[in-house]
């Protein structure tokens, strides 16, 4: 996965709280044997209604999801940060989320920012008020900006998800950065029990 240093785009509000991952990607879409081609699954079944925010102009191009509370609930499947990732996203803004749907993030290189609620609701009115407006997340800070409203908040992240996103690093990746040690105790074993 790429590192992640500095995300800086402009946002979508998804009006809509416990949303889970059968409404991010349908089932129907889970049957697919390849790992592309998911965006055209995300929100599908929602975004037969024109009024729905993705069908909206204004917006396209963003590359960072505004959510409401617990997003990512439901069945744990990768195809839901796959779907939003191939949609062109690279962070999703919530007041909350479901464990394993963060956990699907943050091994696939989606950045999963916790806000207030009370946040997110000024996060959404200030992108309904101007589809412009400028949403900075910056990893090695932690903190989220919008330059053009004055507004700069912190968000958690433990050290070893932001050292993950900063360096780039998947489960493969954290693995081999320990090889040297791997080695050593394979060394150390004795010869019936190596697996060289």
């Amino acid at each position: 996965m790429k590192a992640v240093h500095i995300i800086t785009g402009r946002g979508v509000p998804l009006r809509r709280s416990d949303v889970d991952t059968d409404q991010i990607i349908p089932a129907d879409w889970l049957k697919r044997v390849e790992r592309t081609g998911f965006e055209a699954g995300l929100f599908s079944t929602w975004r037969d209604d024109r009024n729905f925010v993705l069908n909206d102009q204004k917006y396209a191009g963003a590359s960072i999801l505004v959510a409401g509370p617990s997003f990512g609930v439901g069945s744990s499947r990768e195809h839901a940060v796959w779907a939003i990732q191939q949609y062109g996203f690279d962070a999703v803004i919530a007041p909350s989320f479901s464990d394993i749907f963060r956990n699907n993030c943050t091994k696939n290189g989606l950045v999963p920012v916790v806000l207030s609620e009370a946040i997110v609701n000024t996060l959404w009115e200030l992108i309904e008020a101007d589809s412009s407006t400028e949403i900075t997340v910056d990893m090695k800070s932690l903190t989220v900006e919008v330059p053009s409203a004055g507004l700069t908040e912190s968000f958690p992240m433990d050290a070893p998800t932001q050292h993950r996103f900063l360096n780039g690093l998947d489960d493969i990746g954290i693995t081999l950065s320990h090889a040297d040690a791997i080695s050593q105790f394979e060394k150390s074993r004795p010869a019936y029990l190596r697996t060289n």
